[in-house]
């Protein structure tokens, strides 16, 4: 079986890859799993740490040949609001709940969550749905483009008890 021991990141690779693969944000945090390109291409993803895989990166397989990864469009929402301050304060309790958050200059994407997003509105968000590829920051301790970090994938913590009102 080919396998896979080096990424390659996006901009830092020349020519064809010889098949692609378009995988959603869980399946593009990975150390080791058995992946089938969208062209047939089958390979096993051995990394020494999980590792965030960016859209447009190269995996190397084990004969030479590249596999390209492709971000897969996902339910996500777009979240806004009138104000900084307003905007600061969402952010605040997304973050709070530990949330996998994409960061833009003037919203925060965030995974559809009907539950989520009626919070958000009630603090005076504009929710917007949106199919788009998702990228979430990767945390204090990810240490750049290509993350180490822990991810809490699908998982959505409710951590009322502790929102420290004062």
């Amino acid at each position: 079986m080919l396998t896979v021991h080096d990424v390659i990141p996006h901009g830092h690779w020349r020519g064809a890859a010889a098949d692609h693969i378009t995988l959603d944000h869980d399946a593009r945090h990975r150390r080791r799993w058995h992946y089938v390109a969208d062209h047939g291409t089958a390979f096993l993803l051995d990394l020494p740490r999980a590792t965030v895989l960016n859209h447009g990166d190269a995996l190397q397989l084990s004969d030479g040949r590249l596999v390209e990864v492709l971000a897969a469009p996902e339910a996500l929402v777009e979240v806004t609001a009138e104000s900084a301050a307003t905007m600061m304060r969402l952010a605040w309790h997304i973050g709070n709940r530990h949330l996998p958050a994409e960061l833009h200059p003037h919203a925060i994407r965030l995974r559809d969550d009907h539950v989520i997003n009626a919070m958000l509105e009630g603090l005076g968000a504009t929710v917007t749905k949106i199919e788009a590829p998702f990228t979430p920051e990767g945390g204090a301790y990810a240490g750049g483009g290509h993350s180490h970090a822990h991810s809490h994938g699908d998982h959505h913590h409710h951590h009322d008890h502790h929102d420290h009102a004062g």
